[in-house]
C-alpha cells in the first residue's frame, strides 16, 4: 500500500482500493441530523473511515470538558490504509484529542477481511456509519492489481457483486442493529449486479430512510451514490418495504417520494414496470433474439450481398460501412428484421433508449457484429415469427410510448443509471431482459386492421391508462 497522499491522486492505485473520499459536508448536511439526539447512546464506528470525516464531526457537539472520554467511549475508526489512518489521527487531534488518545481507538485494519469482534463487547450498542471500498466484481476480475480481491466472493459471499455488499452482509452477520452507508445507487436500482444482495439483506433489515444522488459527489468518480439508513428488523421476515426517498438532481432540485420495494421483484425500485410487464405478457409472446453475429454470417455465405454497419468499427464519429455476401435465407432474414435498440442513453433526448428502425438512421440493411457482443454497441432485434414492417413499426411506437410513460411515472428508476454526465438528464442503460420482457406485451396476434389503427391511434394521443385497457381487451380477447 502507498504512505502518502499522492498514491491516492493516482487512478489506478486509487482503483485498486474501491475507495472515494467522503467530505464532512456530506456528514453533517445528510447524516448528522439523524443522529444528534442519540449520540450518547452508542458507539459510532466506521471500519472504513479514510480521514474519519464520517464520525469526527460529532465530537464538535460535545462540550470540551467531555470530549476526550467521549471519544475513548463512544468512537472506534479504522483504516486499511497507513496513510489514512494517519491523517485521520490527525483530525482527531483537531478535534482536541490528544494523539496517545487517538491512538488507541484508530487502528490500521482490513474490515473486508474480517469484523473486529472485541467491538462486540463495547459499552455502548455499535452504530456504524461508513462509505465502504466499492468495486465491481467484474472490474475485479479483470485487472491484475484488484485480483487479490476475488477471495471475498467465495464460501458463503458467492454470487455477491461488489466489495460494499461484503462490507454490509459481515454487519449483517455480526448483527449491527444501525447502519448508515453510503453506496452506489445500484443497491436500490441494479439487477444482476445486486438482486441476490438486495434479497439476502433486506431480509434482516428495514430502509428508515434513502438519500439518493444524481449529481457528482466525489471527485474521481461518476458513480451515483445514495445514503442509506438502515436498523435491523426484530426477526428475519421477506416483506414489502415502504421508506421515504429524497432524492437529489441536478442544480440542487429535491425530489421525494415514497418508495415501496417488494420481494417478488428482488426488492428492485421501480419494480411497477415489473408489475405491468408480468401482468400484460401476451398468450403467445414474440421470440426475441439479439446480434447478426460473425458466426452465423460465415456459415450462410452466398451470393447476396448486403450493406451493413460494423458494430465494431467505430471511426470519425460513425460506425463503418461494409458488404456481407450472403445466402438467400440469411439476406431473407436480416431484411425483415427492420429494428435494433439502442440500450444507452447518449444523453440528449433524440438519443434516448429505446427502439429505432436501421434504414433511417444508418442507411444499411444490418447490424453486423465482427468481434465482441457489448451492450453500448446498436444492436439488431430479430423477431420469430416475423412480424410485417408495419407492425415493427408500430411495435416500436408502442415499446417507445410505454418506456417513456414508465420513465416519466417512476423517475427512470428501473433502469440503470449508466454513468455520471453533463447531461440534461442521468443516463440510463436498459436491459436486454427489459427490451424482451416489454415487446412481448405487444399484442402482435390480435392486431388487425381496425386494431392496428385503433392502437395508433392510442399511442398518437398518448393515452397511458386507455393503452392499458386495450392491452387488457387484447389479452381477453386471446384467452
Amino acid at each position: 500500500m502507498g504512505n502518502n497522499i499522492r498514491d491516492f491522486r493516482d487512478n489506478k492505485y486509487r482503483r485498486s482500493l474501491g475507495v472515494h473520499l467522503t467530505s464532512r459536508d456530506i456528514f453533517i448536511k445528510y447524516i448528522f441530523p439523524d443522529i444528534q439526539d442519540k449520540l450518547w447512546a452508542y458507539t459510532w464506528i466506521d471500519l472504513f473511515a479514510g480521514q474519519g470525516n464520517l464520525i469526527l464531526p460529532i465530537l464538535n457537539s460535545i462540550p470540551l470538558e467531555k470530549r476526550i472520554q467521549f471519544f475513548i467511549d463512544h468512537i472506534y475508526l479504522c483504516d486499511i490504509q497507513p496513510v489514512m489512518v494517519k491523517n485521520c489521527i490527525i483530525n482527531a487531534k483537531n478535534y482536541g484529542i490528544p494523539i496517545e488518545v487517538a491512538n488507541k481507538n484508530i487502528k490500521l485494519r482490513d474490515n473486508l477481511e474480517s469484523f473486529p469482534d472485541f467491538l462486540n463487547n463495547m459499552q455502548f450498542p455499535l452504530y456504524h456509519i461508513t462509505n465502504p471500498p466499492y468495486l465491481y466484481l467484474g472490474y475485479i476480475r479483470k485487472h491484475k492489481e484488484t485480483q487479490k480481491y476475488l477471495e471475498f466472493f467465495r464460501g458463503k459471499n458467492n454470487g455477491y457483486q461488489d466489495l460494499y455488499q461484503i462490507a454490509m452482509i459481515n454487519d449483517l452477520r455480526n448483527e449491527i442493529t444501525n447502519l448508515i452507508y453510503i453506496i452506489p445507487s445500484n443497491f436500490l436500482y441494479g439487477a444482476s449486479v445486486s438482486n441476490k444482495f438486495r434479497k439476502d439483506f433486506l431480509k434482516y433489515y428495514i430502509i428508515t430512510k434513502m438519500t439518493i444522488f444524481e449529481t457528482k459527489v466525489f471527485e474521481y468518480t461518476g458513480t451515483n451514490i445514495c445514503i442509506g439508513f438502515f436498523t435491523r428488523k426484530k426477526a428475519p421476515k421477506s416483506e414489502n418495504l415502504k421508506f421515504k426517498g429524497i432524492k437529489i438532481k441536478k442544480e440542487n432540485v429535491i425530489f421525494k417520494k415514497e418508495y415501496k420495494l417488494k420481494p417478488e421483484f428482488n426488492y428492485r425500485a421501480g419494480s411497477e414496470i415489473d408489475e405491468f410487464l408480468k401482468k400484460f405478457l401476451v398468450q403467445k409472446p414474440l421470440k426475441v433474439n439479439y446480434y447478426l453475429l460473425k458466426q452465423e454470417v460465415l456459415q450462410n455465405k452466398g451470393d447476396n450481398e448486403i450493406t451493413v454497419i460494423d458494430a465494431n468499427n467505430y471511426q470519425n464519429n460513425k460506425y463503418q460501412k461494409l458488404i456481407l455476401s450472403i445466402n438467400d435465407e440469411l439476406k431473407k432474414r436480416i431484411r425483415s428484421n427492420i429494428l435494433y435498440v439502442r440500450t444507452v442513453d447518449t444523453g440528449s433526448y433524440e438519443g434516448r433508449v429505446g427502439l429505432s428502425t436501421i434504414l433511417k438512421d444508418f442507411e444499411v440493411d444490418g447490424i453486423y457484429v465482427s468481434g465482441n457482443t457489448y451492450r453500448t454497441h446498436p444492436i439488431q432485434v430479430f423477431f420469430e415469427p416475423v412480424i410485417t414492417p408495419d407492425k415493427q413499426l408500430l411495435l416500436k411506437d408502442f415499446f417507445n410510448f410505454m418506456l417513456e410513460s414508465f420513465r416519466a411515472k417512476l423517475d427512470s428508476e428501473f433502469l440503470t443509471t449508466y454513468k455520471y454526465s453533463d447531461a440534461e438528464y442521468t443516463r440510463k442503460y436498459l436491459g436486454l431482459t427489459q427490451v424482451r420482457k416489454l415487446i412481448q406485451t405487444f399484442p402482435y396476434s390480435e392486431l388487425n386492421d381496425e386494431f392496428k389503427e385503433k392502437l395508433n391511434e392510442l399511442i398518437e394521443n398518448r393515452d397511458f391508462n386507455s393503452i392499458l385497457k386495450f392491452l387488457k381487451a387484447c389479452k381477453d380477447k386471446s384467452n
